[in-house]
This record gives structure tokens, C-alpha cells and sequence, in this order.
């Protein structure tokens, strides 16, 4: 699909073809190789799942247009896979989306970016370090990807509002989720981007995640796991970027702290240990200066890094006469396996003014201001919070006046 420059018809087309019923990614490739064009692909599509003794739900022009409309009143547009403005390493991978929709300043998408991910319950110290990193980062010329989660993927998303950060929706493009995180967004179309393969108006389920999380990994040249518990959404995505050929990354951490085993577990397994943004530079510049954009495949770490992966991502057809394009699977033994999870709406977060200070306290020592920072909290409510953490010989203050959480 190299070289494509999609007419407004076209991209309508495109539109109902990915929006039918049980055609994603996969049959969507399938479907344009075999038919030439969408157009064609949608008239033949309810012949073809008759056969397979299926009827399947097609996207009406209507919707499409109702889509698009919603989108353009937004100030987003869609951007065609194969399109001068589609990034290249997300075009790399086997299951890149057709259509991406996106807000903001989309040349974001063309400069080299690097993911940052982790634990949505993170450490003070880890956002610390991942602000940190995400501005080195940023200077160096990088456009930092994240989530816009809690925890680290909002301190990367905020460290990096100056030198230009795209943030990978699970919903559409109006559908912020975590909602206290839609300022944050705002904020950051200003110098970079919002993206998402979902319509306008889908409010993000279970499911959608690990979709969400292909595509951070998918834009970016390396991913850096800071804080992740062994079975966790960060893990999702360094099991990912290890498939589609990309470097993976991991902050060491205490062994004694939960949120550390999955960094740990990743450089184990082969990932590059990241203790300052000099590592991520000095691994990635070079294919930046030669302009290599890796593709799938070529994975950097063991085959057992992340999780088995046992699941599609997608409930796609097997269509008679089509060979399908490769899978993208979800790792095992987590909560993604559970299907009725996976359809369930998500629970609204609470607002950063109900976070435990506990939760932001591990081995690494932390001080009080950095601690009220990451909080969100008043000096004089963090100061009487620590002192009866204090007393019950959870917290210890180390000379010098920093703080860290004495672990079971």
C-alpha cells in the first residue's frame, strides 16, 4: 500500500471497510490485496461471509460520514496507511491500522519517537527519574509516546509538553481516559499529537488496551519500562516492541519493590538496562543518522520476555480464498484472557487528591518536596501523613532528611 494518496472518497471507503463487523487489521489487508480497493472489497465482503455461513454487519455510508464529520469538528483528521503523513515504523508492523485518527501537530508522528511506559500506581522516585528522562530525551530531538495513564505515563507526557509528545488513545479521540487527564491532553496538541485507531465516541473497554499498547511500541524506534509490576499492561507492551523488532529497555529497581519485578524480569531476559536517557541515545541514534526504521520480526530479547501469547486481538473472519495476514496475540495469564473483562466499561480513577502517599514511597529514597510534588498534596497534609507513617515504622527518614518506604 506504499505510495497511497487516498481521495475523500476513498477514505470513506476505508472507513466502512475497517468499521464492518469482524474485519480488522488482518482482513482488512487481506481483503484490499485480493479485491484492489475497499470499495470493492465491501461489495464482495457479504458474498464471502455467506460462505462461511456467516451474515456480517456493514458500515453504512452514513456512519462513515457521521465519523468523519465528528472527527474533522474536532480539528483531527485520518491518515491512510501507506500516506506520506502515516509514520513509517508503525507502517512496519503486521498488524499497523489502516486508518489512524488523528489531532493535533501531526508532524509529531514523522520526527523519531520513543515510548515510555509503566506503572499507573508509580513511585514518586519513578516519576521523578521518568521526567527526567523524557526531557533528555525530548532535547535530544526525540518525541517521547505514552498512554496518558497515571503514574509514569503522565510524568513522561508532562516532562516532554515542550519538545513534542504523542499520546495512543484506547477510546476515539473525544473519549480521554483517565478523565482528569484531559487537560493534560490538551495541553499537549499544542506542540504534539493525539492518535487513535477506535471512532469517535468509544468509550475504551478492557480489550482495547493491549490494542492501545501495539501501537506505542509500534511508533516508536525503542520502548523504556520504569516501573512495572511481572504481569502488567507495560510488560504487554515490551512483549510488542520485542516482536516488531524494536529495542527494548528497563529501569533496574529494588528487588524488594513489586513495582521493580517487571524491569528486573525484562533485563534478565536480554532488554538494555536504562539508568540515564545517554543509553536510549547512544542505542538509537545511529538508525535515526541512516533513517532505518525497523520493521516485525527480529526479536531483541528471549522468546519467553513479556508473556505467551495465546490470544488475537481481534475477533477477525477467516475468510474462503484469503490467506490471512499474520496475528497479533495477547500474552497470557493475565486479566486480558478474561472475556467478559475484556467488554467491560471501565470504572472512572480517582483524582490525584486520593492518592496514598505509600503508594508513591519505595526503596529508592524520595525527599518531602518531591514527594508533595508527585502527590498533588499541601506540604502541611503530606507532612502529617508521613509523620504517622513514621510512627508506625512503615516510612523511614534517612539523614538528610529523604524518605523511603520500608518494605515487607
Amino acid at each position: 500500500m506504499a505510495g497511497v494518496a487516498l481521495t475523500d472518497r476513498q477514505r470513506l471507503d476505508w472507513l466502512r471497510l475497517i468499521r464492518s463487523e469482524s474485519v480488522g487489521p488482518r482482513t482488512f489487508r487481506a481483503l484490499m490485496n485480493r479485491f484492489g480497493g475497499a470499495a470493492a472489497a465491501l461489495e464482495a465482503l457479504p458474498d464471502l461471509a455467506r460462505q462461511s455461513g456467516r451474515t456480517l454487519r456493514l458500515c453504512t455510508p452514513a456512519e462513515a460520514e457521521r465519523e468523519f464529520a465528528a472527527l474533522q469538528h474536532q480539528g483531527g483528521r485520518l491518515i491512510a496507511l501507506g500516506e506520506a503523513a502515516y509514520p513509517k515504523p508503525l507502517q512496519a508492523i503486521d498488524s499497523a491500522p489502516p486508518l489512524l485518527a488523528v489531532i493535533g501537530a501531526a508532524d509529531a508522528l514523522l520526527r523519531p519517537c520513543v515510548a515510555l511506559v509503566g506503572s499507573r500506581n508509580a513511585s514518586a522516585a519513578g516519576q521523578k527519574f521518568t521526567a527526567r528522562l523524557a526531557r533528555d530525551l525530548g532535547e535530544a530531538g526525540f518525541v517521547v509516546v505514552s498512554g496518558l495513564a497515571r503514574g509514569i505515563d503522565t510524568a513522561a507526557h508532562e516532562a516532554s509538553l515542550g519538545t513534542g509528545t504523542i499520546a495512543v488513545l484506547a477510546g476515539g479521540l473525544d473519549e480521554v481516559y483517565p478523565p482528569q487527564n484531559e487537560p493534560l491532553f490538551r495541553r499537549l496538541l499544542e506542540s504534539g499529537a493525539g492518535i487513535s485507531e477506535m471512532p469517535m465516541g468509544w468509550a475504551p473497554r478492557g480489550r482495547d488496551f493491549p490494542r492501545r499498547n501495539r501501537l506505542v511500541s509500534g511508533l516508536s524506534l525503542g520502548t523504556v519500562v520504569v516501573e512495572a509490576a511481572r504481569k502488567s499492561g507495560s510488560l504487554i507492551t515490551a512483549r510488542f516492541a520485542n516482536e516488531q523488532g524494536r529495542q527494548v529497555f528497563a529501569v533496574p529497581g529494588s528487588p524488594l519493590d513489586p513495582r521493580a519485578e517487571g524491569g528486573n524480569h525484562l533485563i534478565r531476559e536480554g532488554a538494555t538496562l536504562c539508568a540515564e536517557a545517554a543509553h536510549v541515545i547512544e542505542a538509537l541514534l545511529p538508525l535515526v543518522e541512516f533513517e532505518q526504521w525497523p520493521g516485525g520480526g527480529g526479536a531483541v530479547m528471549r522468546d519467553g520476555a513479556g508473556e505467551a501469547p495465546p490470544q488475537a486481538l481481534w475477533d477477525e473472519l477467516d475468510l474462503p480464498g484469503i490467506t490471512p495476514a499474520p496475528k497479533t496475540e495477547l500474552p497470557a495469564e493475565t486479566a486480558w484472557q478474561d472475556k467478559a473483562w475484556q467488554d467491560k466499561a471501565l470504572p472512572s480513577e480517582t483524582s490525584d487528591q486520593g492518592i496514598n502517599l505509600l503508594d508513591l514511597l519505595g526503596a529508592a529514597p524520595i525527599s518531602i518536596d518531591d514527594l508533595v510534588r508527585a502527590s498533588g498534596r499541601s506540604a502541611r497534609d503530606v507532612s502529617r501523613e508521613l509523620l504517622e507513617l513514621e510512627l508506625s515504622g512503615t516510612v523511614l527518614r534517612q539523614p538528610g532528611g529523604l524518605l523511603t518506604r520500608l518494605m515487607p
